[in-house]
This record gives structure tokens, C-alpha cells and sequence, in this order.
């Protein structure tokens, strides 16, 4: 698996280490873990050349890293060549998790990453969340988390924090959804309600998809603009390697973008937003199918069998798409559009009228477009690998709690 592209940056959210001996030390414990986490593994000397320490200096980060359970010694590196080989490192396999919870409308997900990116556990449960109380599901979903992390613990891992992607604008105490128009919740306050124990923290769905895209994409450029596509639609903008949020936290929201202002009434209170033309739950409508548990793969079989209907469903969803993109592209001049979620599936036949769209509307050279490998999995990886990347970040606010 290649190694998540993570980048050196102050532990925590808009927190600078302090610029004392010690904050000095916490800096450079970070810098040795990116370092060896970006390679794979390394030994002393060169984490050392990398990040343009002493050898010295590396080998007594190294050797409290170790002590953390946070990094471990692979034995000779590359045992053949000239001189005496060093020792590999490699982040722990065992140690820090990263867990990840994904609430859709019509499933709930978890999983735990382990600081070498893969996932070492998982729970899914389908069913549907639209219009029940935020608690029944926060009860379920606080199931799921346990049982992930009980499987991780058989492993020798333990949970680091708790990430939770949600389909809805969440203020920027990450805790509070200050609106989830697909799932009916308005000002909750899901901090108050997950398990405490896990340093819970929310998110926006499609900035975690943006930042999995970011970290774990292979040829992602730093400046994009990602749209995150099920029943709602969502989008992220990243500006040189880093989410722009927005003043509130609620940048993004590309599903309410007017695409027909007289069109159909939306949840959110508008008319004729995106996501009455190219949410899954529209495309289907328009299609003439009914919902079922595989939308998506319900609308492929039948594109994929000739349907005329579905594939014109499809195209006017590209189309709808292109049109409220033109306004995001136009604004901000993103290098690529990266299409991801459940509609990433749909990419054969959604492109053609989207890129047709954009080229049409926007007034500099066509924008690249793109779809995401991750599909649907990037709002819940990207949750589980932003703990991860806060371990990497500041491994002495983890070392301390060991």
C-alpha cells in the first residue's frame, strides 16, 4: 500500500507549538515520524539527511519514539550493501489507531487505521436515518465504535480518537451539526451524545473525503475542488495541500446550489438546489426506478445494459453537475475537480455531459476532471486518518497519555 502523503503541521487544529526547547523537541519528534512514515521505513541516518538533523539528535528521538510504542525497528536495512547497514524503522503496526465513523442517511459506518494506514477493523450497518432523533443513532453508532475497537485491542492497537463524518454543516467546535438537511437535525449537539472516552470530534462528510483524496489519492494535485456525491451532494475546496473551510466551518455545500431557482423545493429550504437533479434518490426518480439498498449499483446494471432511460437520467445529473460547478470553477480557478462518493461508480456515464458543461461555461481552459479511486470510502477513511495524522503531528501529546 503506498504511504499516505501527510505533511508536517502544528498540533492541532490553528495550534502552534510554543517556540521553546521543548516545543523544539515536539516539533522535531513530529518531523522524525512524518519523515519515516512518508518512506516507509528509514533508518537513523537517513531520517537524519531528510530532515537535516544530527545523527545524534535523530537517534535520541528516535529512541523515545520507540519507547512510545510509536515507532519500531525492522532490523538491518537492505542487507547486502557496502559498510555497515542500519537499522530500519517503521511506524508501530501496533500502538495508536486511528477510528473513523461515517453517519449516512442510510448507513452507519466505523473502521480503525493503524499508523501505517491500513485498516485493521470495520463495522457497517445499513438502514435508514432519515428523520429518526440523533440519539437512537448515536447509540447504534457508539456500538459499532466499541466493537471496532475491541477487534483493534485484540490487535494491540488502541484507539488514539474518534473522527465522525457527517452529511451536514457541523460548526467549528466539531461537535455541533448545525444543520443536516438530509437527515433531518438541526443544531445537535453529537459531541454531548458519542462516547466520551474517545475524544469524539465531527466533521463535514465531504471535507474527510477531501482530505482522504488529499492523503491517500494517487496524483492528486494540492489545489482541487472535490465533489462528494450520494443522496446529497457536498463539496470540498483544498488550496495548497489545505482545506479552505470558510469563516464558519460551512464552506462547500455544492448541493444547494441553485441549478434551476424554480425547480423543485429542497429540504434545505430552497428550490431547484443540485441535489434535486443529481442526488442518487433524484437520478432514480427521473429514471423511473424505485430506491433500493444499491442505488448505485442498480443505476450501473441498467446504464450499463443499454437502459435509454437511466443513461438520460444520468446525463441530465452531469449536466446538473457541470452547470453548478461552472459558478465554483469560475470563482476559484481549482486545478482539477475530483469526483468522488457513491456517483463515482456512475463516471461513465456522468462525465461526458458534465465535462461538456464546465468546458462550455467556465472562461478559462477546461478544467481536468477526474474520479476518485476511493469512492464512497473517502468520507470514512479520511476521518479515521485524520487522528491518524494528528498522532504523526504532535506524537508527544500521544506519548504522554501511553
Amino acid at each position: 500500500m503506498t504511504a499516505p502523503r501527510y505533511e508536517t503541521r502544528p498540533a492541532g487544529p490553528g495550534r502552534a507549538l510554543p517556540d521553546t526547547q521543548q516545543g523544539m523537541r515536539r516539533r522535531n519528534l513530529a518531523r522524525v515520524m512524518h519523515a519515516i512514515s512518508a518512506e516507509g521505513s528509514l533508518s537513523r541516518a537517513a531520517v537524519a539527511s531528510h530532515i537535516g538533523l544530527t545523527r545524534a539528535a535523530v537517534s535520541s528521538l528516535v529512541d523515545d519514539l520507540i519507547r512510545s510504542g510509536l515507532l519500531e525497528e525492522l532490523g538491518p536495512e537492505r542487507p547486502g550493501r557496502v559498510g555497515r547497514p542500519g537499522s530500519a524503522l517503521a511506524v508501530s503496526g501496533r500502538g495508536p489507531a486511528g477510528i473513523g465513523a461515517e453517519i449516512g442517511v442510510d448507513h452507519l459506518a466505523v473502521c480503525a487505521v493503524d499508523l501505517r494506514g491500513r485498516v485493521r477493523s470495520r463495522a457497517v450497518r445499513y438502514g435508514a436515518n432519515r428523520g429518526r432523533p440523533a440519539e437512537p443513532v448515536i447509540m447504534e453508532l457508539s456500538g459499532l465504535v466499541r466493537r471496532v475497537v475491541a477487534e483493534a485491542q485484540s490487535e494491540g492497537l488502541w484507539p488514539a480518537g474518534l473522527a465522525v463524518a457527517v452529511p451536514g454543516l457541523v460548526a467549528r467546535d466539531a461537535r455541533t451539526v448545525v444543520r443536516a438537511p438530509n437527515l433531518d437535525w438541526h443544531d445537535t449537539d453529537l459531541g454531548a451524545l458519542l462516547p466520551a472516552e474517545f475524544a469524539p470530534a465531527v466533521g463535514n462528510e465531504a471535507n474527510f473525503g477531501a482530505l482522504a483524496e488529499l492523503w491517500l489519492g494517487e496524483g492528486t494535485p494540492r489545489d482541487f475542488l472535490h465533489v462528494s456525491a450520494e443522496i446529497g451532494i457536498g463539496a470540498a475546496v483544498v488550496v495548497d495541500g489545505q482545506l479552505l473551510r470558510g469563516t464558519r466551518g460551512f464552506a462547500g455545500e455544492l448541493g444547494h446550489v441553485p441549478v434551476h431557482p424554480d425547480g423543485p423545493d429542497c429540504p434545505c429550504g430552497g428550490r431547484g438546489c443540485l441535489e434535486q437533479y443529481a442526488g442518487e434518490e433524484a437520478v432514480l426518480r427521473t429514471a423511473g426506478l424505485e430506491p433500493g439498498e444499491d442505488r448505485v449499483g442498480l443505476l450501473a446494471e441498467r446504464a450499463t445494459d443499454g437502459d435509454e432511460n437511466v443513461r438520460r437520467a444520468l446525463r441530465a445529473a452531469g449536466e446538473a453537475l457541470g452547470i453548478a460547478l461552472t459558478g465554483a470553477v469560475n470563482l476559484l480557478d481549482p486545478q482539477a475537480v475530483v469526483l468522488g462518493g457513491a456517483l463515482a461508480g456512475l463516471a461513465p456515464w456522468l462525465l461526458p455531459s458534465l465535462r461538456e458543461e464546465l468546458a462550455r461555461r467556465t472562461a478559462g481552459p477546461a478544467c481536468q476532471v477526474s474520479v476518485s479511486r476511493l469512492g464512497s470510502e473517502g468520507p470514512l477513511l479520511g476521518a479515521a486518518h485524520s487522528v491518524v495524522r494528528a498522532v504523526l503531528d504532535d506524537p508527544a501529546a500521544v506519548a504522554e497519555r501511553v
